[in-house]
C-alpha cells in the first residue's frame, strides 16, 4: 500500500546499479515528488485518516468543459466524440446526470459527426474513423435516450466497420489508413454494443491479435512493435469479445500486467522502464477483471475470490493523493495539467480499484469511505454496467445488414 507505507524515501528510489541514465533519473525525480506528496499526507492522517475525492470539483470541471472549451483544445478538432465521450462517462461514473435539454444537444452534434456511409468523424464533414466511432457510439450508449441510440445507422456502420478490414483479421483505423490494434477494439466494440457482431465482420482477427502478443507478454500495437498497456488492453479486451482470448498466452500476460504496477507509485506505467501515468488506471487496471473472469473459467485455483490480482488500496491511493488537481480534474501525476482524457481514465481506474465482481460476488474495497464510491464500469466498454446493459436491450433486434 503505497501511502501507508513506512520505507523511507531513499529505499524507494529506482535502483540503476551505478549507472545513472536520462531514464533512470527522470524516475528517481518522479519517485521523490510522489514521496513528498504520500509524506504530506501521512503528516496529517492522525487529523483526517480519509482521503477524499473532491467530487464536487471535478464535476465542476467537466460541466464547464460540455459547454465551453479553452483555445488549448483546437488541436483536438479531429476527436470531438473523444471530448464528448470523455466528460459524458466521467460524469456518469461520478453520479451525475446529464440534462435532458444538454443530452439532445450533444445528440445533435454526433448525429452531425456520422458520416453518410457509415461511421463517425472526429468532427462534423470530417472523415470516418474507428477512433471516433467507437467514442460516439459509447458516448451515445451513455446519453441512453431512444434519440441517442437512433442516432447510429447500424447498416452502415457495419459497411464500414468492414471496409476497414483486412484480409489478415487486422484493421486499419479508416479506409487507406494505418493498421492499428485499436481499430481491432474500436469495430469490436462498436459491432458488440450495436449487435452487429458477426463472423464474417471479424474473421481472422483473433490470429491477427495473437500475432501482437509479444516476447513480454503484452500486446504491441502490430505485429512486431513493443509491448504497450493501451494496446494490450485494446487486443486482450477484443479477443474476449470475440470468444477467443484463450488462444494468447495468459500466464505470460498476467505476469507481465502484474509488473507494470509502481512499488513505490502505486500506480501503473504503460510499457517497461517507462514513468508511471495515471490513463493507465484503466488501461492496466482494466485489464485484470477481465484475466481474472477468463482464469476462473479455466478453473485456475490461485485465483482469488475476494480482490484482482493488483494492490487495489495502492492504485486508490494513487489516483487520490497524485492525480487529483486542486481545482477539478485529475492528472498524468505531479506537476502535469489536467485534461479530460486523465481525467476519464482515473476516474475509470480508480472505479475498478474499488469493486470487485466476479459472476454474482462483489466486494468493495474503497480507499477515503463512501463518499468516494463511483458507479462501476463494464470491464470490456468503458461505460458504466447500466448503460451497456440499457444499450445492448435497445439493440437486442437484429438490423437487415
Amino acid at each position: 500500500m503505497a501511502l501507508h507505507s513506512n520505507k523511507s524515501v531513499g529505499e524507494l528510489r529506482f535502483k540503476d546499479d551505478g549507472f545513472p541514465t536520462a531514464t533512470s533519473k527522470e524516475q528517481q525525480a518522479v519517485e521523490l515528488k510522489i514521496a513528498k506528496n504520500y509524506y504530506s499526507y501521512l503528516a496529517v492522517m492522525d487529523l483526517d485518516p480519509e482521503i477524499p475525492l473532491i467530487r464536487q470539483k471535478h464535476l465542476n470541471y467537466v460541466r464547464r468543459g460540455l459547454v465551453r472549451l479553452s483555445d488549448s483544445y483546437e488541436c483536438l478538432d479531429a476527436s470531438r466524440p473523444w471530448l464528448c465521450y470523455w466528460m459524458l462517462h466521467s460524469l456518469k461514473l461520478l453520479g451525475e446526470e446529464v440534462p435532458l435539454q444538454q443530452v439532445s444537444d450533444i445528440v445533435g452534434f454526433l448525429r452531425r459527426c456520422q458520416h453518410p456511409e457509415g461511421g463517425f468523424g472526429g468532427g462534423p464533414n470530417q472523415v470516418p474513423h474507428l477512433a471516433p466511432t467507437y467514442a460516439a457510439v459509447c458516448a451515445l450508449s451513455i446519453l441512453g435516450t431512444e434519440e441517442a441510440y437512433n442516432v447510429i445507422d447500424r447498416p452502415a456502420l457495419y459497411n464500414f466497420i468492414m471496409r476497414c478490414r483486412n484480409l489478415d483479421g487486422g484493421f486499419r483505423m479508416h479506409v487507406d489508413g494505418e493498421v492499428d490494434i485499436r481499430g481491432a477494439y474500436c469495430a469490436a466494440v462498436s459491432a458488440s454494443i450495436t449487435n452487429i457482431l458477426t463472423p464474417e465482420l471479424f474473421a481472422g482477427t483473433a490470429d491477427w491479435l495473437k500475432s501482437c502478443q509479444t516476447y513480454e507478454g503484452g500486446f504491441s500495437g502490430e505485429p512486431g512493435l513493443e509491448a504497450h498497456g493501451g494496446y494490450t488492453f485494446c487486443g486482450f479486451a477484443c479477443l474476449v469479445l470475440l470468444g477467443k482470448e484463450h488462444i494468447v498466452n495468459l500466464k505470460q500476460l498476467l505476469r507481465w500486467a502484474v509488473n507494470r504496477q509502481m512499488k513505490a507509485e502505486g500506480g501503473f506505467q504503460g510499457r517497461t522502464n517507462k514513468l508511471v501515468d495515471g490513463c493507465y488506471s484503466y488501461w492496466l487496471g482494466g485489464l485484470f477483471p477481465l484475466l481474472h473472469s477468463v482464469l476462473e473459467a479455466k478453473q485456475d485455483n490461485a485465483i482469488s475470490q475476494e480482490k484482482w490480482m493488483f494492490d487495489q488500496v495502492a492504485l486508490q491511493d494513487y489516483v487520490l493523493v497524485q492525480c487529483q488537481y486542486h481545482a477539478g480534474g485529475l492528472i498524468d501525476k505531479p506537476g502535469k495539467s489536467r485534461d479530460f482524457y486523465h481525467t476519464c481514465y482515473c476516474l475509470s481506474g480508480l472505479s475498478v480499484a474499488q469493486h470487485f465482481m466476479l459472476g454474482h460476488r462483489m466486494n468493495r474495497n474503497i480507499v477515503g469511505g463512501e463518499h468516494n464510491l463511483l458507479k462501476p464500469v463494464h470491464p470490456v466498454y468503458n461505460i458504466c454496467i447500466e448503460s451497456a446493459v440499457e444499450a445492448k436491450k435497445y439493440f437486442k433486434s437484429l438490423p437487415e445488414l
